[in-house]
């Protein structure tokens, strides 16, 4: 019998194919398309994944080992900067890993654990978890439209 941590686990990795797909066939060229009025680049939207992955390693899951400068949450606007496909994608590699890593040292009890963040209150492991899946399959669906429609 699976563990709550690799159930969990499962979700996520299947959930997060919906990003991680699409990285396989984007060009350096896709990075710049937006879809107007919105301000979000496909590139800020990868950059931005991997942000808040790293936050939630760090903040949630109590990675202390993590650093990490949230540009795009401090900015909370594309700048126009996240334009080097090779680099976004050894970025999220690394904060897949990194959030990857901390939860499988998640136990059962510790998904009831009760943490309370700035961004989204006091929540369960659990719960907090279910924001970080829903997080990155919502911006995987704005890079798919973006990636179609935008320029």
């Amino acid at each position: 019998m699976k563990t709550k941590t690799e159930i969990l686990i499962e979700l996520w990795v299947e959930s997060r194919t919906r990003f991680s797909n699409q990285l396989k066939n984007l060009s350096e060229s896709d990075l710049t398309k937006k879809l107007l009025p919105s301000q979000n680049s496909v590139g800020f939207l990868i950059r931005h994944i991997g942000d808040v992955e790293l936050l939630f390693s760090k903040n949630v899951f109590g990675d202390k080992s993590v650093r990490v400068i949230a540009k795009t949450v401090i900015d909370q606007k594309d700048t126009g900067q996240w334009t080097n496909l090779e680099e976004l994608k050894e970025y999220v590699n690394h904060s897949f890993e990194t959030l990857h890593n901390i939860v499988q040292q998640q136990t059962d009890e510790d998904w009831e654990t009760v943490i309370t963040t700035a961004e989204f209150g006091t929540k369960t492991k659990a719960e907090a978890f279910g924001r970080i899946v829903s997080h990155t399959a919502y911006h995987a669906g704005q890079m798919a439209i973006i990636n179609k429609y935008g320029k």
